[in-house]
């Protein structure tokens, strides 16, 4: 889509003009209307920057775009409004609003200030009327004229709009039988609507988004989102096409009606192109530039013809001169909006998982004295220095111990509704025994590693893991197998191709400090394993039927359902 807006030069000022990237020294923003192609840039994420507009434009801002309030200045019509040009107030302009007599909300701006008098039209159908506002009827003069030139074509007529609409009127009444249908743009031609809705006694049908905007308009009450309820429909101007209206016409008579000023053809014969426009005809814009005389004429979109040019009065225009303190003012960055900043932190900070309390995710056998250089003693200091796993709150004695030496089961949902993760609980301990870690292992007695009360399945086995990977050495640690009777549900997760999943590997060292330290490991590990195991059987159910002697098994029997080959001193002693 095309861009039709314009960067004033020499000034911090741009009209209907939103790509920030290519207007760095734009300070302050004006919206002529709310025309799609005069708000190519323009969503809801604009900030830090002013937009200054008419009350309706504003209202259509914040409904359609979704612009914040914050940023939007509406402005009343007709109006001097003194602005900063500067950060000291050195520099002000004045802007004065003239309704444009184009849509609703369009309006045209006169700005004055060191630069001159400038002159801008936005889309704008004139009307003699227009030279007669204050602001231009004190003989100003106009130094730089932005010209809507749309329709500058010497070749084409338009007509006014008001017999424009009595064509449509015309149309209508010539097909008392049939249905209307009007294609229009998002926004403009609402009058045209209201009287026909007068004219005809009928309602005017439109879509519910249409009707958000013209309740926002405070227009009267002629518009229904009832379908069949009126004669007459609109719809966007991009659905009337061959297809739909036979269509429409299969289903009932029906008149399309095109109220533009674009050279369109018609393909069907139900389908009427009314040069109904709410832009300035090529008469209309001599009139206009003959009246004002402006010293250089600048067109809006694409080139004017030098007819047009020729009217002007050939006077030379005096070269502008900023201010030092609007060229400070336009090569500063915008003021950043600390507490949007702040706001965005804070929701930061709340999306972020927070720390488990009363956790420790350690295996129940540690390393109590590792290097300080090594690769694990640096990740539990990061892990210390996070806070992670450790409960502050000083009511809480105990905390829990996790077996992470095995990967986290999935445990299946008995009714399919997913997998749900648990963790196998291996002891509850004291706190000094949780921060024991902090004590030198020279202070440490058997009695830290007596037996405890287990408290997760009694019937699982633990066994010591001894393994070797790469350039690490590995400590000896306990991984519990959980037992059940579904074999899907042992598996592990699927983490299993990290190589320090079910072990914790410490970097190996040419100290002899760690190899003592090591062996002094394995050796109160597997006493610690022996008292664990120990303490499993008395748990164990066992029955004194489990233990009970059943004899010697008979010879033909243990002939018949031999396993292995049986030696001499078998044969002996299945003999005697």
């Amino acid at each position: 889509m095309s861009v039709n807006g314009k960067v004033i030069p020499h000034t911090p000022l741009a009209v209907d003009f939103w790509q920030v990237r290519k207007c760095p020294s734009a300070r302050l923003f004006f919206l002529s209307h709310m025309h799609s192609d005069h708000t190519v840039g323009l969503t809801s994420t604009w900030s830090d920057r002013p937009i200054y507009c008419s009350p309706i434009s504003a209202k259509l801002l914040k409904l359609k775009l979704q612009v914040k309030e914050q940023w939007i200045h509406p402005l009343e019509l007709d109006e001097p409004y003194m602005l900063p040009l500067d950060s000291i107030g050195k520099e002000t302009l004045t802007v004065t609003l003239m309704n444009a007599n184009h849509c609703p909300g369009a309006v045209m701006f006169l700005f004055q200030g060191y630069f001159g008098s400038i002159l801008y039209t936005g889309d704008f159908r004139y009307t003699p009327s227009m030279l007669r506002e204050p602001c231009l009827r004190t003989n100003t003069t106009i130094d730089v004229l932005y010209l809507d030139n749309t329709n500058c074509d010497p070749t084409r007529t338009l007509p006014s709009r008001q017999r424009a609409a009595q064509q449509i009127k015309e149309i209508i009444r010539s097909h008392p039988h049939h249905n209307v249908v009007i294609g229009l743009y998002t926004l403009g031609k609402e009058s045209l609507l209201v009287e026909l809705a007068m004219e005809f006694k009928t309602w005017i049908e439109v879509s519910f988004e249409r009707m958000e905007t013209l309740r926002a308009l405070e227009l009267p009450d002629v518009f229904t989102t009832d379908p069949g309820a009126g004669r007459i429909r609109v719809v966007e101007q991009s659905e009337i096409v061959s297809a739909t209206l036979h269509q429409w016409n299969r289903e009932y008579p029906t008149l399309a009606i095109l109220p533009t000023s674009r050279p369109l053809v018609s393909f069907h014969p139900n389908l009427h192109v009314v040069p109904y426009s709410d832009h300035s005809s090529y008469q209309e814009l001599e009139d206009f530039v003959s009246a004002l005389k402006p010293t250089s004429l600048v067109p809006i979109v694409g080139k004017v013809p030098g007819t047009l040019s020729a009217l002007m009065p050939n006077k030379k225009r005096h070269e502008i001169l900023v201010p030092e303190s609007v060229q400070r003012y336009m090569s500063r960055q915008p003021e950043i909006d600390h507490t949007r900043s702040e706001c965005m932190s804070l929701i930061r900070s709340l999306i972020r998982p927070p720390a488990p309390r009363g956790v420790i995710f350690e295996s129940p056998v540690r390393d109590f004295k590792m290097s300080s250089e090594g690769k694990a003693s640096s990740l539990e200091q990061d892990a210390s220095e996070e806070g992670m796993g450790i409960d502050n709150d000083e009511d809480d004695s105990d905390c829990i111990l996790i077996d992470l030496s095995e990967n986290p089961t999935p445990a299946k949902s008995p009714k399919g509704a997913g997998n749900l993760w648990s963790l196998n609980i291996v002891q509850t301990v004291s706190e000094e025994m949780a921060m024991a870690e902090s004590v030198p292992f020279s202070q440490l007695t058997q009695s830290n590693f007596a037996p405890v009360e287990i408290v997760t399945n009694t019937v699982a086995s633990l066994k010591p893991v001894m393994t070797t990977r790469g350039p690490f050495q590995v400590i000896p640690e306990v991984n519990e197998d959980t037992v059940s009777t579904d074999s899907d549900t042992s598996q592990h997760s699927g983490h299993g191709t990290e190589s320090t999943d079910s072990v914790t590997l410490m970097q190996s060292s040419s100290n002899n400090d760690t190899c003592v330290s090591c062996d002094c490991l394995t050796v109160v590990q597997s006493e610690y394993l022996e008292e664990l195991e120990r303490s499993l059987l008395l748990l164990l159910p066992f029955t004194e039927e489990d233990t009970r002697s059943y004899g010697v098994l008979d010879r033909s029997l243990v002939q018949q359902f031999r396993i292995s080959p049986l030696r001499n001193s078998d044969k002996d002693s299945i003999c005697n």
